[in-house]
């Protein structure tokens, strides 16, 4: 699940000060030798993890887990005032764009004695959650991919078929094959297509591609899909690099056709997004837009709206010959001012156990990391009538596509901080891609100290 947080920089700057001059040595907020508190953000998995809790706590008798759950925004901010204050809790769901900058300021409990296996889980998400000191700070958790979602009725009315989406190419030249069906899906106020002579770019009542906005540094509902299928990434290592390569003539060139959707009016110009009230699926919801990226945490929200026949396709062919999507996934993580780390670890560990996954996904509301954890949950979408095939595939299919872990490296909400106007910049306020030159400058520069 996606997360946001522009006043993490800020935040992060008070954390470090405070750990230096000794204010956060308290322990976690309500924590007892009987009790493990856990903290987690989304609502629909709230629950299958009351569920788990039970089953822990009957096999841990005297301890008891206590679930706090907080929007998102809340989530952030709370965590690292209580970081600051010492009343975080003795466990929480991590995220990978903070998992560095918490790690550097050691704020995070080592988890090596878990015996967490790369194995065990699907592929990557283990490794992702080990430091540059080597120590694991991360169970897996569940993971996502990125597909296509599309009004069934609206392909079908411009002439096309679940075939055709599904078998999509495209290149930063003319956007082959997805950027004709995007300008198919497009109706202008009199009716006309995008691809159609007299089409107003400037009066669109149907946009074909719903916009989640800039992007900021990753722009994994974005552009991401397409950056990677063009061979590009986002550090010189796959983990824990030391250049960002924003600087990149194959990133500028996909960032410039990308943005350039909007201006051929086939996506929704920056000025239409809003992360609170109007990101992609409330676009494609209100029948603004025809089609959204969007990755498999969203799969439930997009099945619920009402009158519309919501399917998905997979992510489209690039200039390498593969399909692309990012392969996120996050972790439960054990605070380093826990009062009670040895039952946190127990919590932890039964987490990400197949037990615990196992149930997580007879909920189908979110992909859990263990292989057994994944087959629940795709039972459980396909007995509520939803093919979840376009987030799976690419994960089974190694050699037609790409996976890709969001970009590891310390500093991420500095990054976050530098992209997100920047690439704001491109798309709505006509910058050359080249400014990106110097913003890319600033980062690494960040990145050496």
């Amino acid at each position: 699940m996606r997360i946001r947080l522009r006043t993490l920089v800020a935040a992060a700057g008070a954390l470090a000060l405070s750990l230096v001059s000794g204010c956060a040595q308290g322990g976690a907020a309500g924590s007892s030798p009987n009790t493990v508190t856990y903290w987690l953000w989304d609502a629909n998995q709230l629950p299958a993890y009351q569920a788990c809790a039970k089953g822990f706590e009957k096999e841990n008798p005297g301890l008891k887990v206590r679930i706090t759950q907080l929007g998102w925004s809340d989530y952030w901010t709370k965590l690292t005032a209580g970081f600051i204050a010492g009343t975080q809790p003795d466990v929480f769901t991590d995220h990978i764009q903070n998992f560095g900058q918490y790690a550097d300021l050691r704020v995070l409990e080592p988890l090596d004695d878990l015996g967490i296996e790369d194995s065990d889980y699907q592929p990557g998400l283990a490794a992702n959650w080990v430091g540059r000191d080597g120590h694991r700070y991360g169970a897996p958790k569940d993971w996502d991919t990125v597909a296509l979602f599309y009004d069934a009725k609206m392909a079908k009315d411009a002439g096309l078929t679940a075939g055709q989406l599904n078998s999509l190419s495209w290149n930063p030249r003319n956007g082959g094959t997805f950027e004709k069906a995007i300008a198919r899906l497009t109706i202008d106020r009199n009716g006309k297509r995008g691809d159609e002579p007299g089409f107003d770019r400037n009066n669109v009542r149907v946009y074909g591609l719903a916009t989640n906005g800039g992007g900021f540094g990753d722009g994994q509902t974005q552009w991401s899909p397409f950056t990677a299928s063009a061979g590009w990434s986002y550090l010189d290592k796959p983990r824990w690099g030391t250049k960002y390569q924003y600087d990149s003539k194959t990133f500028q060139s996909v960032i410039r056709w990308y943005f350039g959707l909007a201006k051929k009016g086939y996506m929704p110009p920056l000025s239409d997004y809003n992360v609170q009230s109007n990101q992609a699926n409330t676009q494609v919801a209100a029948g603004k837009a025809a089609t959204a990226f969007d990755g498999a945490w969203m799969i439930s929200t997009y099945a619920g709206f009402k009158g519309r026949d919501i399917k998905t396709a997979v992510t489209p062919v690039g200039p390498t010959g593969k399909r692309a999507t990012m392969m996120n996934g996050l972790a439960d993580s054990v605070t380093r001012a826990s009062k009670n780390k040895a039952g946190a670890k127990k919590w932890v560990a039964y987490l990400a156990s197949d037990e615990c996954q196992r149930l997580v996904g007879g909920y189908g509301v979110v992909f859990p990391a263990t292989r057994a954890g994944t087959e629940a949950a795709v039972a459980a979408y396909r007995k509520k009538g939803i093919d979840v095939s376009s987030f799976t595939e690419p994960v089974a299919d190694k050699k037609n596509f790409r996976t890709f872990s969001y970009p590891i490296a310390s500093y991420s909400a500095d990054v976050t901080a530098l992209m997100t106007p920047a690439m704001e910049d491109v798309y709505g306020n006509g910058k050359p891609v080249s400014s990106l030159d110097e913003t890319n400058d600033q980062i690494n520069l960040i990145l050496s100290q």
